[in-house]
């Protein structure tokens, strides 16, 4: 259930979008059906069938990217004394697909669930083209998002793209961070240099490939127009079948996707920005962790069934950091969506990652 909050600075009643956020319709709009309203009524349906009562509000962070940016949150259990863990999607998601793990995740703790900056209901700046400047602007929006709602420490999870900006926050952020946890994280092994030449890829997926390269990576569903719920019903049937255990009627996933991603596309061209042939990022983080603090704990969970397995090794951050906390779960019956394909089995990971935390936390806090 959502609990209604006054309004503030940060959000207007009821989470509308204020006029100023609001672009002027034109044929775009019309022809790809897209509607912050339908977008809020949706995520509103799905986070319907959670049983712990949320906030929902529009947080303030200033000029990020934008003149008045805001990143729309949703908030749980914050009456918790524990540290929070809050969640970043990955790309064309938002928070309404953690509906199979906020109950769970916010048992014992807080819980902030974000759309990041250009994604969801947030607001959609226009991002710079530069992989490392676009990189950086996004997590300054992070940054300037904890400030305003004042979180001293927190666990940060992130999943896919979000996991490659949770560790590229930690970089910048580490005194912030009691705990990383990425899941199924995007971007982070070097493209190898035989890998065109010794993967074989079916061929009908190499002119979409090709196109990627160019347009932004979901394209087609805006392309597709008043058919574009319909394409994702059709051809990521099971991303919606994902969340058949609690959400029978499966039109809510795929209308709440399509929304996410008919509306201006500029969280996807800040993606397109940083990625290198889709499947890996052109700074990958890898190589770049070797400079995070060490003190920063890190759990890393991925789908023994997902793509991101084949992109490269995945122990590679624990033997370079060996004198650091390095944990490497697989979850044996996920793919690369490991939040969905087995919900309790994230859960407990992700808990039982927390409360690691909180006991060594509590074990130096002692005098």
């Amino acid at each position: 259930m959502e609990v209604p909050i006054a309004p503030t600075q940060s959000q207007n009643e009821d989470g509308q979008r204020s006029a100023g956020d609001i672009k002027e319709e034109g044929w775009c709009n019309w022809w790809t059906r897209s509607s912050f309203e339908m977008l809020r009524t949706l995520e509103k349906r799905i986070l319907s069938y959670i049983k712990t009562p949320y906030r929902g509000r529009f947080v303030d962070v200033g000029a990020c990217v934008g003149e008045a940016d805001k990143i729309w949150t949703i908030a749980l259990n914050t009456e918790s004394p524990n540290v929070p863990l809050v969640l970043l999607h990955g790309l064309g998601a938002g928070v309404a697909l953690w509906v199979l793990n906020l109950d769970e995740l916010a048992r014992d703790r807080p819980v902030y669930a974000i759309d990041i900056l250009g994604f969801g209901r947030s607001s959609r700046p226009k991002f710079e083209t530069d992989a490392l400047i676009v990189e950086k602007q996004l997590v300054k929006s992070i940054e300037h998002w904890r400030q305003e709602v004042n979180l001293k420490k927190m666990v940060l999870l992130g999943h896919s793209m979000g996991g490659f900006l949770a560790a590229s926050y930690a970089l910048s952020y580490p005194e912030r961070l009691c705990h990383l946890i990425l899941a199924d994280p995007w971007g982070f092994p070097e493209k190898p240099k035989d890998f065109d030449s010794t993967v074989k890829i079916r061929f009908w997926v190499k002119p979409i490939i090709a196109l990627s390269k160019m347009l932004n990576p979901l394209w087609v569903i805006r392309m597709a127009g008043p058919y574009g719920a319909s394409l994702v019903d059709r051809f990521r049937a099971d991303i919606v079948q994902k969340f058949s255990p609690i959400i029978s009627d499966g039109t809510y996933i795929s209308g709440y996707i399509h929304q996410c991603n008919a509306q201006n596309p500029t969280g996807e061209a800040a993606f397109h920005a940083m990625m290198k042939d889709f499947g890996w990022a052109k700074n990958p983080m890898i190589k770049r962790l070797v400079d995070l603090k060490p003190t920063v704990p890190i759990t890393m969970l991925y789908g023994a069934q997902s793509w991101v397995m084949r992109t490269g090794p995945i122990d590679t951050l624990k033997l370079m950091r060996p004198d650091s906390y390095v944990k490497v779960q697989l979850i044996e019956n996920a793919g690369h969506h490991i939040y969905a394909d087995d919900a309790p089995t994230f859960n407990r990971l992700v808990n039982e990652a927390c409360q690691a935390m909180e006991k060594e936390h509590n074990e130096q806090s002692k005098p």
